[in-house]
């Protein structure tokens, strides 16, 4: 039979330290002690980014989509009337048809422009012109909105000089703001040279998160800092209140070469297979 321990053998144990068993036990109950304070603010900060994240995918997409289906709605309200019952396939079906408004009116605005394209549709045109320019109110606000259109309508042309982003100081030096250039100043207002510039530029300032009002300024040429920056992006940080800025060509560049990197390296560990 084994003798059991004496007391002197017990007393070296217990100066040796604790078993191995017996440390991972004291560690763990130390990091519950230190953390167990922290767990919920864990869970909560989880929670949170969680939700943050989410509402960033869904927010724009629902808001996108909302908008959408209101346009498409508000058109349909107002050409489906107009159409006759026997085309109105509202009348044949138990539910309301959307789109088919924004449908009829899209076809029915490339019809009114093909056949503005020959002679008798310019004559039209002409004489539809001529009656609005001499009505006396009607004149002025028809002018107005012709002007827009064809603004916007030739941003769209191959004229580049239309669809390019700049900077002027404004509104006060050392202060900078971004601009759109819409084309070279002609006119009056060349002829008349402000300021002994003759080579102006006519530039739109829009105002905050409200880009349809801003200021249409005369710049010269040589106080116009150009950007590489597409409209778009322009738009993104104006609309954001600058806290969404466009990457530079070199950021994109190395996000591709990142996500590229990226993907090569999921692919190496997907198809790497067990040692037999």
């Amino acid at each position: 039979m084994v003798p059991p321990p004496s007391g002197s053998d017990s007393e070296h144990q217990r100066e040796a330290g604790p078993t191995p068993t017996e440390a991972q036990l004291t560690a763990g109950l130390k990091r519950l002690a230190s953390g167990g304070g922290k767990t919920g603010w864990h869970l909560g900060s989880r929670f949170r980014n969680a939700f943050l994240t989410g509402l960033v995918i869904v927010g724009p997409v629902t808001i996108t989509l909302w908008l959408m289906w209101g346009v498409i709605h508000w058109i349909d309200a107002w050409i489906k009337p107009l159409l006759p019952a026997s085309f109105n396939p509202d009348n044949y079906l138990p539910f309301p048809v959307p789109g088919f408004g924004l449908v009829i009116a899209v076809f029915g605005l490339t019809l009114i422009g093909a056949l503005a394209a020959n002679l008798l549709g310019r004559a039209l045109v002409s004489s539809g012109e001529l009656m609005m320019s001499r009505t006396p109110i009607v004149r002025n606000v028809y002018g107005a909105l012709k002007q827009i259109f064809e603004s916007v309508i030739s941003t769209t042309g191959t004229n580049q000089s239309f669809q390019k982003v700049g900077m002027i100081e404004f509104p006060s030096k050392e202060i900078w703001s971004l601009v759109f250039v819409t084309g070279e100043t002609t006119g009056e207002i060349k002829d008349v040279k402000p300021g002994g510039a003759d080579d102006l530029l006519t530039v739109f300032m829009p105002t905050g998160i409200v880009p349809p009002t801003g200021f249409i300024c005369f710049v010269s040429r040589s106080n116009v800092v150009f950007l590489n920056m597409t409209v778009e992006e322009a738009a993104k940080i104006i609309l954001s209140g600058g806290i969404v800025m466009p990457d530079t060509e070199q950021e994109k560049l190395k996000r591709l070469a990142e996500a590229a990197q990226k993907k090569k390296s999921r692919f190496k560990i997907g198809s790497d297979k067990p040692a037999a």
